[in-house]
Order: structure tokens, then C-alpha cells, then sequence
């Protein structure tokens, strides 16, 4: 079970087979064309401020929404759609406010990249299809659509394609934030463990280092040491035989008989 089926799992049971009907796939496709139409022709501005709108370090986390475009899209209307946007936001086409303008080209350079690379797509498209099977999992139970948009589940017999894809979009990039905050995480665990590891080896280098200079004094000073421990010796010696020169017997006078 991967990462992103065991957050399923863990939010609304067992990971579930597509149930929803093939009118309402079509209708969402229909409905998500139609958004991407209109959204399409935004103005430099308006794209500038979709891209930079608070909450956009999320919001940009799926490459497909920032550059508008179905995850379906061939290669080549995936590079279609990345120079339209990019000339809309570049800096050279907005001078009146370059700052912002950069920041939202950055975002596209960095979602058509992401695209690029194989392996991200797929990870971009495993949350995407993640989130559509989370939602049509809730409505095969017959749960409201719009009650299940306000974190509430209650039992309804109709379902509403807009809803569908309100609700697919909102828990699509609820799995984007979710796995960056658990991408960071990590990362700053990694950043911790990496910087106990190299504080320890610091320590262990300059304990080292400690260790070497005290042989070294002890080897360079071991002739001193020496050399007065004999001085020491040869002086002890000298002052014995001193000592002993003082202590000569009394003479012994002799007796005179008369």
C-alpha cells in the first residue's frame, strides 16, 4: 500500500473501485474543460494574482493546476499551454510590477519542469487519481456531497457533478498539502540527524586531536623528564653522603691504670 492509498485508507476506510457513473466522470471532465477554458484567457494580471494568491505555496503544489491544464494533456499541448502562460507572466511583459511577475513565471518554470521529469508526473497523477477515488469511494456510500465539503457525512440520493468536482478539488489538494507537510518534515528531520552526525564527528576529531598533542608533549618532554629525574637522583645521593660525613663517631678515650 503506497503513501498516498494509505491516507485514503486512513481518512474514509478501504481503498475503493471506481463507482461513479460514466455520466458523471463526463461531467466533470466536461465541467473541468469548461473552467480551464475561462481561466485560459485571464489577463497578465490576473494570472499573476491566481499564482500568487494567499495560500499559493499549496495551491502550487499541483503542476496541473498552476498551468491549467488537463491531466490528460499530451506533450505537446502541455508545451503549448507553458509558453501561453509563461509570456503572459513573464517580467519583460509586466514591467510595472517585475517583482510579482517573476515569482509567478518561477512558478510556471517550476510546474512545467516538474511535468517534464517521468517520475514527478506520475507522483502528481497518483494524488490527482488519489483524490477523485477518495471522493467516488464517499459517494458509493451515498454521502452528500456538500455536506462532505463541510467535514460532515449524511446520507442523500442525489449527487451533484459540480460537487463532485468541487470535492475532488478540494481533497486533491488537501493530498498535495498533506504530503508536502510530511515531505518537510522529513526533511528537517534528515537536517537534524545530519547535524548531530556531524557535531559527534567534530567532537570525535577534536578529541583526537587532544589525544595526539599530549603524546607528542609527552614524547618531546620525555628526555627532560628524564634528564631530571637523574639530577633529582644524583642530588639525593650527594646529600646522603654529606649527611653521612656528620655523623662521624666519638672518639673512644682509653683508659690509664695507675
Amino acid at each position: 500500500m503506497n503513501e498516498i492509498t494509505e491516507k485514503m485508507a486512513s481518512a474514509g476506510g478501504e481503498p475503493s473501485t471506481p463507482s461513479v457513473s460514466d455520466e458523471l466522470f463526463q461531467n466533470f471532465y466536461t465541467e473541468v474543460k469548461q473552467i480551464e477554458k475561462r481561466d485560459s484567457v485571464l489577463t497578465s494580471k490576473q494570472q499573476i494574482e491566481r499564482l500568487l494568491r494567499p495560500g499559493s505555496s499549496y495551491f502550487n503544489l499541483n503542476p496541473f493546476e498552476v498551468l491549467q491544464i488537463d491531466p490528460e494533456a499530451t506533450d505537446d499541448e502541455l508545451k503549448k499551454r507553458f509558453r501561453a502562460l509563461s509570456i503572459l507572466v513573464h517580467p519583460d511583459k509586466n514591467q510595472d510590477d517585475p517583482d510579482r511577475a517573476q515569482k509567478a513565471f518561477e512558478a510556471v518554470d517550476k510546474a512545467y519542469k516538474l511535468l517534464l521529469d517521468p517520475e514527478q508526473k506520475k507522483r502528481a497523477l497518483d494524488v490527482i487519481h488519489a483524490g477523485k477515488e477518495y471522493v467516488e469511494h464517499n459517494v458509493s456510500r451515498g454521502f452528500n456531497l456538500q455536506m462532505f465539503r463541510k467535514g460532515k457525512l449524511q446520507d442523500v440520493e442525489e449527487d451533484d457533478p459540480e460537487m463532485f468536482r468541487q470535492a475532488v478539488y478540494k481533497q486533491t489538494m488537501k493530498l498535495f498539502a498533506e504530503l508536502e507537510i510530511k515531505r518537510k518534515e522529513r526533511e528537517a528531520k534528515d537536517m537534524h540527524e545530519r547535524k548531530r552526525a556531524r557535531e559527534e564527528e567534530i567532537e570525535a576529531a577534536e578529541k583526537a586531536k587532544r589525544e595526539r598533542e599530549w603524546q607528542k608533549n609527552f614524547e618531546e618532554t620525555r628526555d627532560g623528564r628524564v634528564d631530571s629525574w637523574r639530577n633529582f637522583q644524583a642530588k639525593g645521593k650527594t646529600k646522603e653522603k654529606k649527611n653521612r660525613s656528620f655523623l662521624k663517631p666519638p672518639k673512644v678515650k682509653m683508659e690509664q691504670r695507675e
